[in-house]
């Protein structure tokens, strides 16, 4: 008897342990499911859709490769192609360089007022990319200020590839700068102490350890800037006049011609630069080696009078470049009727407010900018910690990091056009929020969605895995880890999410420019209506509002940001 009983006990602990998922677990895989199911209807669908439509004919039947074959024979349509990528190469040529400069100023000089200059540096940022094309018109335009000089270096007229070039140098340049400074931070003192006490020169030493420490840097910078050009509406459809590029002819054939197919298969050519950039961006970085070790010396920058005042130089040009530029639409706004009677005036505050319906145009991208900000933060940190402290449901994680990684490489026309083509369709059952603020919002969303997603992935991984490992052994549910620990140490990124995306949506042109309704008209939206009548005084001061707002809301966040600090980060200072 005892020795079945021994028996049975040994093939009761030698018996395999099935093993079963908690409800807590569970609840966190289906928010992970759900995260796929909002990615794939608002992001991967619009997509195909678009594929799609580029292969159906008029009446809704398979056309093959007609569509392409169609664009291909129509020289108009090729030479935009051609005007794009050439464009895009001489705006990445130009800014790129100017850009690096600057962060080396800041980065490698003891000169002052380096806080002013990189305040300064993100002017663009604040406003639609626009108002550069409207302030060049100011300037340079058929009755600008300096109109005969710009004729006197060969130049005819602003309007065309010129402008572009200019207005895109000025709206891309923050986003080149905030990569090259990031790239220029990360060195190792001990390689240029190593040089020094070999007697390296300046020049060799820049040209061996500087920038292959920052090729990656470059490189990013460079593709951002060309994705960035290429895809760019607002400065085109300002200042191109009758120079055509594939943004442009998007919106021709969409809203001009109602030609879908053929607008859709504008929209794959858009949208392959942004992939191909995006696929070298992503090889690049696995081959980029790590600049900083556990041993490394950060490196700073040693006064030297000439070479400082030499930068500091650089950096005024610059700085006084841009605020020119932002200048030159604020005086165009207060200016009762240009160039004739330069007094002082509300005059076009006025019209955009009342006449343009700008006023209500303000309150949709205020309601847009707040929703974005506020349900688009909740959604990529949420999802982002599901991804990244949960654990189980392999097989889902993989490919809902793929979908957070996509809007990357995805244009802003390109995911407005696919909105059209899914959302628009009677037989589907989200067509209800077709021109609707909702749809409005969730589209930024999707669209800003991949650095928002990197911010908080980041965020987290900062965290030590023991947080999660420690409330497992204890039995606390992840969701009250999440709501106790991970959030408060986190609310910082929170903060810079939220101003991301609110920032972002208030100043956005091409993600929306194909959604809105009269009802839903957005200010940036109701700029380019402005611009269009020929009002280019109110869609100046238009222009200077949102730039007013968005500089406001950044102080605001900066002030929240302090706030936050102090009630959440006091484990950080000492003790």
């Amino acid at each position: 008897m005892a020795v079945a009983v021994h028996t049975n006990a040994l093939t009761a602990i030698s018996a395999p342990v099935r093993q079963t998922t908690h409800w807590t677990d569970r609840l966190a895989h289906l928010g992970i499911l759900l995260t796929a199911v909002v990615l794939i209807a608002f992001l991967a669908m619009p997509l195909a859709a678009i594929l799609l439509q580029s292969f159906e004919g008029k009446n809704g039947e398979f056309a093959g490769l007609t569509n392409f074959v169609a664009y291909a024979k129509t020289p108009a349509l090729l030479t935009s192609l051609w005007n794009s990528i050439w464009v895009s190469v001489a705006v990445t040529l130009i800014a790129v360089p100017l850009a690096f400069v600057f962060a080396y100023a800041l980065t490698r000089s003891c000169m002052r007022f380096k806080a002013l200059f990189r305040g300064i540096s993100l002017i663009p940022i604040l406003a639609p990319s626009l108002l550069s094309a409207i302030s060049l018109i100011y300037w340079f335009g058929n009755q600008g200020v300096l109109k005969g000089a710009m004729q006197g270096v060969g130049i005819t007229q602003i309007y065309g590839a010129p402008g572009i070039v200019i207005a895109e140098c000025f709206a891309v340049f923050p986003h080149a700068l905030m990569i090259l400074i990031t790239a220029l931070t990360l060195a190792d003192a001990r390689l240029y102490e190593a040089a020094a006490a070999m007697g390296t020169s300046a020049s060799r030493k820049f040209f061996t350890i500087t920038l292959p420490g920052a090729k990656y840097g470059l490189l990013s910078a460079a593709l951002v800037t060309f994705t960035l050009v290429m895809t760019d509406f607002g400065i085109p459809k300002v200042i191109g006049g009758n120079f055509n590029v594939l943004a442009t002819d998007v919106f021709k054939l969409v809203i001009g011609q109602q030609d879908f197919a053929k607008g859709a298969v504008v929209a794959i050519l858009l949208l392959l630069p942004a992939v191909l950039t995006f696929a070298v961006d992503h090889y690049v970085s696995r081959k980029q080696t790590a600049m900083l070790t556990a041993r490394a010396v950060p490196y700073k920058a040693t006064p030297a009078r000439g070479y400082d005042r030499a930068m500091m130089a650089y950096c005024v040009v610059i700085s006084l470049l841009m605020l020119l530029m932002l200048g030159m639409a604020i005086f165009a706004s207060f200016v009762s009727f240009w160039p004739y009677n330069l007094t002082p005036s509300t005059r076009h505050y006025v019209l955009g407010l009342v006449d343009g319906e700008v006023a209500e145009g303000l309150v949709n991208s205020l309601k847009m900018a707040a929703g974005t900000a506020f349900v688009g933060t909740a959604l990529v940190f949420f999802s982002a910690y599901l991804l990244e402290k949960t654990k189980g449901a392999n097989w889902l994680r993989a490919p809902v990091r793929m979908l957070a990684m996509l809007p990357m490489a995805v244009p802003g026309l390109v995911l407005g056009l696919g909105y059209i083509f899914f959302f628009n369709a009677a037989a589907n059952p989200l067509n209800a929020l077709y021109h609707t603020t909702a749809l409005l919002t969730l589209c930024t969303i999707v669209h800003f969605y991949t650095t928002g997603h990197l911010t908080a992935v980041t965020a987290l991984k900062s965290l030590d895995g023991e947080f999660e490992a420690v409330s497992a052994s204890l039995k606390v549910p992840w969701y009250k880890t999440f709501w106790r620990v991970t959030l408060p140490i986190c609310t910082p990124a929170l903060v810079d999410i939220a101003r991301y995306f609110f920032i972002n949506a208030m100043t956005t042109i091409s993600a929306v420019v194909f959604l809105y309704s009269p009802e839903t008209k957005v200010a940036s939206i109701a700029i380019l209506n402005l611009d269009e009548a020929g009002e280019i005084g109110a869609a100046a001061a238009m222009a200077v509002m949102i730039a007013g707002i968005s500089a406001v809301a950044t102080g605001l966040f900066m002030l929240l940001a302090r706030w936050v600090d102090r009630r959440t980060q006091a484990w950080r200072g000492p003790r």
